[in-house]
């Protein structure tokens, strides 16, 4: 997958794609990751990219002009066609499934905003949609690009070392519900021990106590999930048990 982003902070992006996963991936070809700096674009002796709002208040707006030429040289740079999604707070909010969408994509390209934003006209003559990471503000779009770069990339073939760890992650499956709890070495510690049904070895009770556990995290923490999901009659079942008997690790 290749990804262009757009950005007056393009090592940002360089260096936050180098490590984890997302390095792994990039070592292994998997991402294509290219940055682009619209001050390159910009023309005179400053190389402004920025200017007063009309109307006035606080802040700079982003010119087009130099959005325009970087954006240009980026499409150039491939003959794949890629949407255009600039980072902002007033966007549709990154979930599991649109991650899962834009994984699907061969190529994107991330616009980050600086200063107050960018010129609406430049986002409504470029931009294919908008995208927010939560509903609050930050200094700029890159931080919103590393996420979604690393939630696009950990989901191509061969990202993972194991490709059932997305599969179980949190908000994945048909229902995106929460994760079950995970425990590892050792079983007994001053904080508690390890559940006696993950040392059984007994397969199918360790898959109907996570998907309880999933079920009843999933109550605890973000009941608007279960408002959006399709629970069989026997997830009804296993909430409604664990629910009486409080039977959570937590």
């Amino acid at each position: 997958m290749r990804i262009d982003v757009i950005t007056l902070f393009p090592e940002f992006m360089a260096q936050s794609a180098a490590l984890g996963v997302v390095g792994r991936a990039a070592e292994r070809g998997l991402l294509d990751l290219h940055g682009w700096n619209p001050r390159d674009y910009a023309e005179g002796n400053y190389r402004r990219v920025d200017d007063r709002p009309f109307g006035g208040g606080p802040g700079m707006v982003m010119l087009i002009e130099p959005l325009r030429a970087c954006l240009a040289a980026a499409k150039a740079a491939d003959p794949v066609p890629a949407p255009v999604i600039y980072l902002s707070p007033q966007g549709r909010p990154l979930t599991q499934a649109k991650a899962r969408e834009l994984a699907a994509l061969p190529r994107m390209i991330l616009l980050c905003g600086r200063y107050e934003g960018v010129d609406e006209r430049f986002l409504a003559a470029e931009v294919t949609e908008e995208i927010s990471i939560g509903d609050y503000v930050l200094s700029g779009g890159e931080l919103g690009a590393a996420v979604i770069v690393d939630a696009v990339t950990r989901l191509q073939d061969g990202a993972l070392n194991d490709a059932e760890s997305a599969a179980q992650d949190s908000f994945e499956g048909p229902q995106g519900l929460l994760d079950c709890p995970h425990f590892s070495q050792p079983a007994q510690h001053e904080w508690g021990d390890v559940p006696d049904v993950l040392r059984s070895g007994n397969h199918a009770a360790i898959a109907r106590w996570r998907r309880q556990q999933s079920l009843l995290r999933t109550w605890l923490r973000r009941p608007d999930l279960l408002d959006e999901a399709s629970l069989s009659k026997a997830d009804k079942q296993l909430l409604a048990q664990a629910r009486d008997e409080g039977d959570s690790p937590r």
